[in-house]
């Protein structure tokens, strides 16, 4: 018997919770305006985060799934993009789309259940929300393809949660960019919870990084609590795909310190000392203790931004609530190019005087 094959994963990850470098920090790590960037983006995520719960609460808002705990890698894919990139995200990565331009009341309206909140004024091709589980993993491989074919130094970047890699619309999409030598990059968010499952329940792999060696290229594993380890690796696969040397997987390891969405209590499947460990490990926290204990951000600093966010957030829910409802009938605006007879009568009698009131 002979070995045939042999793979390796490999884990970054410079700066702890305790604030205690671990390995050599890479540039980046010594650049204050563009890491105060970061930590402005990942506290203007938390701050829409609150906002959002709280309207929700309200019922000024439907059912929405936080970003707790998960705000360094969203930022970090964020700021880690070209505006010409294109984002395939899932249902939390909030930040990333903030730190790419997108406005916080485009954000509240989507998920007030208005589309138009999905019509970006900023990063026009970037797609929607994707609430079904691991469904936008093959577009973005339709994008990814796009950019191959055209000859352009684009990237497609999927970010998906622990749970959407074991549905086969993400093996298919792995598969399918390898072969083509995609410029795709794959962005798990491994935050320990597929709503009440766990990770442990969900796969025998040790690692999800190791699902894309099974594809044929590189998966590796990031502290996902740990801002500059994410952009780092981000900043890497970027440069590969548009390099021309194909996708790669990042799983980055964090947790949901939040219930999946506001319809769920995650008491009832999680312990409180889970909980607390983990908020122990705060990826907002760690970047703004960075920031400080380098001398390139003060307390005074944190109120102001703190005060900043707030306002922000709160005149863009006072924006979202103020904007007039779409008609009734909108709702046919969007399904043909020229409405049959039968939805043009309909669409007809919508617009009447009193009609929809109920």
């Amino acid at each position: 018997m002979q070995c045939v094959a042999q793979f390796e994963v490999c884990y970054t990850g410079y700066l702890d919770h305790e604030l205690r470098v671990t390995e050599p920090l890479p540039e980046l790590a010594r650049d204050p305006v563009n890491l105060i960037a970061a930590y402005r983006a990942m506290t203007e995520a938390r701050a829409f985060d609150r906002k959002a719960i709280n309207l929700q609460r309200t019922g000024q808002l439907g059912t929405f799934a936080s970003c707790l705990g998960e705000e360094a890698i969203a930022v970090a894919v964020g700021l880690a993009m070209r505006p010409e990139d294109v984002l395939l995200p899932m249902y939390r990565h909030h930040g990333a789309y903030l730190s790419r331009g997108v406005r916080i009341e485009e954000l509240l309206a989507y998920w007030g259940g208005d589309e138009r909140g999905m019509d970006f004024q900023s990063v026009r091709e970037d797609f929607p929300v994707a609430v079904p589980i691991g469904t936008h993993a093959p577009h973005a491989v339709g994008v990814g393809y796009a950019f191959k074919y055209r000859k352009e130094p684009r990237v497609a970047v999927c970010l998906l949660g622990d749970g959407g890699t074991s549905r086969g619309d993400f093996y298919e999409a792995m598969n399918a960019a390898a072969t083509w030598d995609l410029p795709v990059v794959f962005v798990v968010c491994n935050n320990l919870w597929a709503i009440s499952v766990p990770r442990k329940l969900q796969s025998r792999a040790q690692t999800l990084a190791q699902k894309a060696i099974a594809a044929g290229f590189d998966g590796e594993q990031v502290d996902g609590n740990d801002y500059i380890a994410v952009r780092d690796r981000m900043d890497r696969a970027l440069q590969r795909a548009r390099g021309g040397e194909g996708p790669s997987l990042i799983e980055a390891l964090t947790y949901r310190m939040g219930d999946h969405t506001t319809a769920d209590d995650a008491r009832r499947y999680r312990s409180a000392e889970e909980l607390e460990f983990w908020r122990q490990r705060d990826p907002v926290d760690r970047l703004r203790g960075y920031l400080l204990q380098s001398g390139h951000w003060t307390q005074a600093d944190d109120e102001a931004l703190q005060s900043e966010c707030q306002a922000a957030v709160d005149q863009a829910a006072e924006i979202y609530l103020q904007r007039p409802p779409q008609s009734a009938q909108s709702i046919f605006d969007y399904l043909y190019e020229s409405l049959p007879r039968a939805y043009a009568d309909q669409r007809k009698a919508l617009a009447e005087p009193g009609a929809g009131d109920d």
